[in-house]
């Protein structure tokens, strides 16, 4: 099974860096206003959506503009995806007559999927009409990615430029985002899965007639199933590929009008990685640093992949309690639990694997449910800052201020100035690195630590002892990284959870925006030295194992402890035989 796993996973790594190379080239002549093979349809497009919205493509705004225009547009997408879901069954096409969404769960819905977060604390197919998922949910879904992606080019110019005041135009980046990456992507990707099988309809739910009817107390006498339908893969495309990872049903990718076959859910893993990958090259087509790029990708990609395989060994290997309680002490048997058949154990685990650390947080099987090592890889990528390799713009910018950090230390060790790509690291850019790397634990920490001792948080708790612990640090740090996978046993939809993993994912998004452009802003006015003989190679393997050790410690040192309390504790116990 594990050499099957390393050839899947490797495969998987391999087709999403056979896109990202080329697309990564792509993205850099969008955002340098080059013109490319789309540029016939998409331009006069663009254009007019200029003229509508009275936008100046040619005037640009400093750092502090630019992280004020990002953080409006992000209230006010809130405030209208808030009153949609409010008013929705009002609204036409709600074929299965949907009331309103309760207003703690309509806010926390709202905050999440304009924050890429698109954490579900219900079931999409029971609360949302088809309005209200397509042109509320579907379309956070491309502005959502647009805005991470805007963030990430705001940061690679400021790196890029040489003493200049301005970062570009939020609304431009916005624009081009949308219009020359997201929408042919996610076009072409939904042509895709219609020919998987996913469903692409305006109608409404179908009647299926059972063949063995449920019989007892609690079953209602009836021979009629009604299951819903919808516009399902135009959805499902920008979800993957946006790494929003908000499914049209509340199965999510377990769901089999969302991913009906084993190659759909290759399609689906690589569709994650796509866009994250291709943003270092991105980088070092503006840099004129390709060997630069191809570091930053290894890195990424390492850290992927060791979490890959370590979460598929440890569901092939299963729960011993569950072998003895069989009669099977002596015979390991994967870990089944939780698994869609169609899926099993190895693709559901390189799944997990991926959507975690892409920050999609789309799943195909229950993360509550694998083992304590197993359900610790998806917890453990989102930990790091999900940049292995992160969401669409996050996952570069998150890399690039660990990469600031790394070169900062290195300059210290060998007593020279820091440098990175020319420019000096001064005092200002590592107050703004060390704001950025301070929010995230910070966020979880606390938010878990309440949710602890406090009766409200405590009542959401459905497993005691360490699992409950894993349960509710898994949910805080899904809303604070904006990834929205859960360890589904979590009673999530309550006032109090609602409430507090709303407002973490509204500030793990746009408190971690403002430091980066920040430092944009810094660097972007910066002059840009020549190298050196004692420059330091930004590039090659030295560089690489240096970057990976910067963040793995980084990690350590924020959430070990807490780890070491939750799933660590859970195996040593699942280990001894005793149950928990």
């Amino acid at each position: 099974m594990m050499f099957a796993a390393v050839i899947h996973g490797a495969s998987v790594i391999a087709a999403a860096l056979a896109i990202a190379w080329p697309l990564g080239r792509y993205i850099a002549r969008v955002f340098r206003g080059d013109r490319t093979t789309l540029h016939g349809v998409l331009h006069p497009i663009e254009r007019a959506c200029y003229r509508m919205c009275r936008i100046d493509p040619a005037a640009e705004m400093t750092w502090s503009a630019y992280a004020t225009a990002t953080v409006l547009f992000g209230a006010v997408s809130v405030t209208g995806l808030y009153l949609l879901q409010r008013v929705q069954g009002n609204l036409p096409l709600n074929p299965l007559h949907l009331s309103a969404v309760r207003p703690d769960l309509a806010f926390n819905t709202a905050v999440s999927f304009v924050t890429n977060t698109n954490w579900q604390a219900y079931v999409g197919e029971q609360t949302m009409s088809t309005l209200t998922q397509m042109t509320g949910l579907a379309v956070q879904n491309f502005a959502s990615a647009a805005t991470g992606l805007a963030v990430a080019v705001a940061l690679i110019r400021g790196l890029t430029r040489r003493e200049a005041a301005t970062l570009g135009n939020f609304w431009v980046d916005l624009t081009r985002s949308v219009l020359y990456v997201l929408l042919p992507l996610a076009l072409l990707f939904a042509l895709i899965l219609v020919s998987q099988g996913v469903v692409q309809t305006f109608g409404g739910p179908v009647e299926a007639h059972l063949l063995n009817p449920p019989q007892g107390a609690g079953h209602a006498p009836t021979d009629i199933q009604v299951i819903p339908r919808g516009p399902v893969a135009s959805q499902e495309s920008i979800k993957l590929l946006g790494t929003n990872g908000g499914g049209y049903f509340g199965a999510n990718s377990a769901h089999p009008f969302e991913n009906p076959t084993p190659f759909s859910n290759w399609l689906e893993m690589v569709a994650m990685l796509v866009i994250p990958f291709a943003l270092p090259f991105t980088l070092g087509e503006f840099a004129g640093h390709r060997r630069h790029a191809w570091t930053l990708w290894v890195v990424m990609a390492t850290l992927l992949f060791v979490g890959m395989g370590v979460a598929v060994w440890s569901e092939a290997q299963g729960n011993p309690l569950v072998a003895e309680a069989g009669g099977m002490d002596k015979v390991p048997s994967p870990n089944l639990e939780g698994k869609e058949v169609r899926f099993g154990p190895l693709d559901s685990a390189l799944f997990a694997a991926v959507t975690t650390g892409t920050s999609t947080g789309a799943v195909d099987s229950s993360h509550d449910s694998y083992t304590p090592l197993g359900g610790l890889v998806p917890l453990w990528l989102m930990l790091l800052g999900e940049v292995a390799p992160g969401g669409v713009g996050s996952g570069l910018y998150g890399m690039l201020v660990m990469v600031v950090i790394a070169v900062f230390v290195a300059g210290l060790m060998v007593g020279r100035t820091p440098e990175y790509l020319g420019k000096k690291i001064e005092p200002f850019e590592m107050k703004m690195a060390a704001l950025y790397f301070l929010i995230m634990p910070a966020l979880i920490l606390v938010a878990t630590a309440l949710a602890l001792v406090t009766p409200e948080g405590a009542r959401g708790i459905t497993n005691p002892g360490p699992h409950g612990l894993s349960q509710v640090l898994y949910a805080f740090t899904s809303a604070a990284n904006n990834n929205g996978s859960a360890f589904a046993g979590l009673l999530a939809d309550s006032t109090f959870y609602n409430t507090a993993t709303g407002l973490i994912m509204f500030m793990g998004r746009f408190w971690m925006m403002i430091p980066v452009l920040a430092m944009a802003g810094s660097l972007a006015r910066k002059k840009v030295r020549p190298v050196t003989a004692g420059t330091l190679p930004l590039h090659g393997f030295l560089f690489a194992g240096w970057l990976l050790a910067v963040i793995l410690i980084a990690g350590a040192l924020n959430f070990l402890p807490v780890l070491a309390l939750g799933p660590v504790v859970e195996h040593l116990l699942m280990a001894q035989g005793r149950s928990f």
